[in-house]
């Protein structure tokens, strides 16, 4: 088997059908897999996906193991040559699986040495999320970023690490850690590594995996020509409990890697605690009502409104100029990811809002900003 596609479900029902929905159809021509873990969810998540996706391998467990032995579990059950450990609230393009292993096939020498890949990840706006590629957060790299100095010196070397500005959000290259929400790597890189760790239950994983894979000498890397959008907030209410497993998985990843000194632990203390705390603040409801509604469909699909509604059968037609803010609505039966994110990417503004029609639960889904937990609105 090619590819075994390992999701974590926590709670987030909706989003994790449209992200089946998604990888059902990127995996279409390839001997591949889905596994999904949930990790207790109170929801009727695993009752969906036993009716709508008979084909999927489901593991309930019955309690909330966390990131890391969740998809230990899950990764533990998979057959393929290539594992994707893929969050449940993103949307993966048709032709994400396929390019990737096109572009590993032509590159013989990274496929042999490969450690982690991934990909551009886009939030529900259509705006590119710099944590798709990333360095190692050293103690130097995680003072720019906690102090904001990655922008105020955007155009010295030194101070660009931690998004690894190295290469643009269009170049495709090494990069140091790549982001939890979409890993491609084989599956004996994963088994040969020990998997995630479990001592953390969130947050630091990715980074822990992704250096480990650096330390073993394998080549972690970005590739640019494939797009999976990921709404971020959805599966991580950011309250007070978020606040203290970040601060504590940041305490974990400098402890297992980088502890020194007293010094420097109290340092990466203060520092931890400082970025929780901005993270905290920023998640928010964004999201405002609309001035006019433009559908995509091609099917008699009514949506009651009180503000304007236009309807459009072909996205060739792009979104024109309006005042005030436009919900766009793509009905996907009749449009692919792929093309749904690149007119998303085209029109990236503050005045454009993106929801996907699922026909499946007859409803909207997406979010207005990264830091919104997003949500869905029946029709």
């Amino acid at each position: 088997m090619q590819l075994s596609v390992v999701i974590l479900n926590y709670k987030v029902r909706y989003f994790l059908e449209q992200c089946l929905y998604s990888v059902q159809k990127a995996t279409a021509g390839l001997e591949a897999e889905i596994i999904v873990v949930d990790n207790a969810s109170s929801d009727d998540s695993c009752a969906m996906v036993r009716e709508r996706f008979p084909e999927v391998k489901l593991i309930a467990n019955l309690e909330n193991y966390g990131f890391p032995k969740g998809n230990n579990i899950g990764v533990a059950e998979a057959k393929g040559k290539y594992l994707c450990i893929l969050n449940p609230d993103t949307v993966v393009a048709e032709d994400t699986f396929t390019k990737i292993f096109s572009h590993l096939a032509s590159h013989p020498e990274l496929e042999a040495n490969l450690g982690i890949l991934g990909c551009k990840l886009i939030d529900g706006t259509g705006h590119f999320l710099p944590e798709s590629k990333r360095g190692v957060p050293t103690p130097w790299v995680a003072f720019t970023k906690i102090f904001g100095l990655y922008k105020a010196f955007s155009k010295i070397p030194v101070f660009t690490k931690y998004y690894a500005e190295h290469l643009t959000e269009n170049e495709s290259g090494h990069v140091d850690i790549l982001v939890g929400a979409f890993m491609v790597m084989p599956r004996e890189v994963y088994l040969e590594l020990g998997g995630f760790d479990e001592n953390c239950f969130m947050y630091s994983d990715d980074i822990d995996l992704s250096y480990l894979s650096l330390k073993s000498g394998r080549t972690n890397y970005y590739f640019h020509d494939t797009t999976v959008i990921h709404y971020k907030g959805e599966s991580t209410v950011r309250d007070g409990q978020y606040m203290k497993r970040f601060r504590e998985a940041m305490q974990f990843f400098y402890q297992k890697h980088f502890n020194r000194s007293l010094f420097f632990d109290l340092m990466m203390r203060i520092g931890a605690f400082l970025f929780s705390l901005i993270k905290s603040k920023q998640q928010k409801n964004r999201s405002v009502a609309p001035d006019s509604l433009l559908v995509f469909t091609k099917d008699k699909l009514e949506i009651k409104s009180t503000v304007p509604v236009r309807y459009e059968t072909q996205l060739e037609v792009g979104i024109p100029e309006n005042k005030g803010i436009t919900r766009v609505i793509f009905d996907t039966r009749y449009y692919t990811y792929q093309s749904i994110m690149a007119l998303m990417q085209k029109h990236k503004n503050e005045g454009v809002q993106y929801r996907n029609y699922l026909a499946t639960f007859d409803g909207i889904i997406g979010s207005d900003h990264a830091n919104d937990v997003g949500g869905v609105e029946f029709l």
